[in-house]
């Protein structure tokens, strides 16, 4: 096997959570590129027949499951959808997610319950009904960000909290299933890459932030999807429990 080849993901079967938008789609359509079908799941079910077609323009199988993996329930019932399709699960991009900005002496229980229920919670179920049925040498790779390691300026205590606990909850996993199971667990942590929710910042935020980042731009999705394939694949064999920052060298700064 040449050292290209150990990148390949030929006969796999990933489960891409939040994939109906910005980096989930980045992340399905890199999966296919590599030569793994993709069961692709979130609540905006209408529109993943869209990253659909992106994986079947790579000439691989796609499945789409509505769910919501803040419900442990549907978090089993999308892996087993999975398993009835497509036969395995070899790989879970846990990257379903919400975002807020909302100052903490204002910010609601309600509010607070539901970016952990869905961030940390959400990874947790679907990890959990994954592991079940992973075989050694499969892959899971929890999407945290740079805000669950260092602050950006703006008021995101339930963002920042469920993204450093899906660090831990990375490294716990990883413990607890690698010699007993033969699965990687790692976390990327993505800086400032142009989706859905960096589209919802105030005018000139991200600007403001580009002093910090040491290449001095905002990341391009295809970039980090990259960064899962090789945590994905053979290539990466020798990885777990660790949390890899793509985020230009902001992180640093």
């Amino acid at each position: 096997m040449s050292v290209l080849d150990r990148f390949r993901l030929d006969g796999r079967v990933a489960v891409v959570t939040g994939a109906s938008s910005g980096l989930g789609v980045a992340f399905a359509q890199a999966m296919a590129e590599a030569g793994a079908d993709v069961v692709l799941t979130a609540r905006r079910v209408d529109r993943l027949e869209e990253t659909a077609g992106l994986v079947r323009a790579a000439g691989r199988r796609a499945v789409t499951v509505g769910t919501d993996v803040a419900d442990p329930d549907q978090a089993q019932r999308m892996i087993d959808r999975a398993v009835e399709e497509l036969g395995r699960v070899d790989i879970l991009v846990n990257n379903a997610g919400v975002g807020t900005a909302v100052p903490a002496l204002k910010e609601t229980p309600e509010q607070f319950r539901r970016v952990v229920d869905i961030n940390l919670n959400g990874s947790y179920w679907a990890a959990q009904a994954a592991g079940r049925v992973m075989q050694p040498g499969s892959s899971v790779i929890n999407i945290s960000s740079i805000l669950g390691l260092t602050t950006a300026g703006l008021p995101q205590a339930a963002y920042s909290a469920s993204k450093a606990a899906v660090i831990g909850l990375t490294r716990d996993l990883a413990q607890q299933w690698g010699s007993r199971k033969g699965i990687r667990v790692n976390a990327l942590a993505p800086g400032f890459f142009e989706t859905e929710m960096t589209a919802e910042y105030q005018p000139g935020y991200l600007d403001s932030m580009k002093p910090r980042i040491v290449l001095g731009r905002t990341g391009d999705p295809a970039e980090l999807a990259a960064t899962a394939v090789w945590l994905a694949s053979d290539a990466a064999a020798y990885v777990t429990g660790q949390t890899i920052a793509v985020d230009g060298g902001l992180t640093i700064n």
